[in-house]
């Protein structure tokens, strides 16, 4: 049986996140259950790039700040760090309010811009990683993830923070090998269990829906989570938010690599109750993800019936991120006429439909649309849905 701790918090005002953040690893046993005298601690919160807390891309400060304030008590010492897609991981420090607080605090920046390659040979898929060496120093890590949609996987949650942990630009090198959502998750569940974090702590106070992870809406969930289970923390978000746990690969495959469960009655919710924190109006894509195959025919496939990123003219800024983003060689996304005063445009038989271009945009420029063919045959499937009721 996994628990799941929840914490009702009404907003970052720290005399309200503090109590919460107690509250919540108090009802997982305390600190202690985590860290100990004299262990290296790294905090781990999700830096997607280098945005200020209020555009609500990044794990808030009030959490990190109450983790710390908490997790001191243990005698641990104390790190913290990730490593951006397209930015240094000091720049993120500093942009996402966690420099200030880990000065005060004595908690040092760890090293998440240089790694070294590692053999996990339990891997299902992955059996090498170059990991960050912050991640590797440290004697256990406690991950500190964003409630927020993902345009490939559905929800970005536990499981995939981890990512990173993978220095900046190797990033993209997985995107081009695993382009299907599915390998590319079975990748981050691999990457997870060798990580093996001791605890996860949600920051759902203000969650992002809609054209997550970068390009979306504030949605005020006023919760946090806390468990030592990724998949089971994952799937209860997922069950708040009103989509199909099984919908998420990193979930899914994540029970079958026996990192955690998704199934409700396996998991123990502890906390204030569940039902006050669900919201069926939560946007967010609730349909199962469809790989694709690489292969032949796949092009075809992917163009008729996969999602392809547009880019929204009337926002664009032509900043360039999204070419910086992509990882395929020649880009899929570039300014193929070279004319920069126009947005960049799309050779859609290039694109691997990884989405960095949609997940990275700092203005919520890149959206992502269905065919029509898809659209027709979700229609045919709901219709035939109907008539079987």
């Amino acid at each position: 049986m996994s628990t799941v701790a929840l914490a009702r918090c009404e907003n970052y005002e720290y005399e309200n996140v503090r109590p919460a953040v107690q509250k919540g690893i108090d009802l997982l046993g305390g600190p202690g259950m985590f860290a100990r005298s004299g262990e290296k601690i790294l905090f781990k919160p999700n830096w997607l790039v280098a945005d200020p807390p209020e555009k609500l891309t990044v794990t808030h400060p009030m959490v990190f700040k109450a983790m710390v304030e908490i997790f001191k008590t243990t005698g641990a010492t104390l790190f913290y760090g990730d490593s951006p897609s397209i930015q240094s991981p000091e720049h993120a420090a500093r942009m996402a309010g966690f420099l200030p607080i880990a000065n005060a605090e004595g908690v040092s920046l760890a090293d998440f811009k240089l790694g070294k390659e590692i053999v996990f040979a339990e891997g299902l898929q992955n059996k090498k990683f170059v990991i960050a060496n912050g991640a590797l120093d440290c004697d256990g890590i406690i991950s500190l993830p964003k409630l927020k949609t993902h345009g490939l996987e559905r929800v970005t949650g536990c499981v995939k923070n981890q990512f990173g942990c993978v220095p900046g630009a190797l990033k993209g090198e997985f995107h081009v090998k695993l382009a299907s959502a599915i390998d590319f998750a079975r990748m981050l569940v691999d990457l997870n269990a060798f990580l093996k974090p001791r605890l996860y702590v949600m920051d759902g106070i203000i969650a992002m829906e809609g054209n997550g992870p970068r390009g979306g809406k504030a949605r005020p969930m006023k919760v946090l989570l806390f468990s030592a289970d990724p998949v089971a923390l994952d799937a209860t978000v997922c069950r708040m938010i009103d989509i199909n746990p099984e919908f998420v690969p990193t979930i899914t495959l994540g029970m079958q690599a026996k990192t955690g469960t998704w199934k409700k009655d396996e998991i123990e919710l502890v906390g204030d109750p569940f039902e006050s924190f669900v919201d069926k109006e939560f946007d967010v894509k609730r349909e199962p993800v469809q790989p694709y195959s690489r292969g032949k025919g796949g092009t075809l496939l992917r163009n008729a019936i996969v999602p392809k990123p547009y880019i929204l003219a009337g926002k664009c800024t032509k900043c360039g991120t999204c070419v910086k983003a992509c990882p395929v060689n020649p880009k899929a996304v570039d300014w193929h006429d070279g004319d920069k005063k126009v947005p960049p445009s799309y050779r859609y038989e290039r694109c691997i439909r990884c989405y960095c271009c949609q997940e990275l945009c700092p203005e919520g420029a890149v959206e992502l649309r269905v065919p029509f063919i898809r659209k027709l045959l979700g229609k045919k499937r709901k219709q035939k849905a109907s008539s079987t009721v």
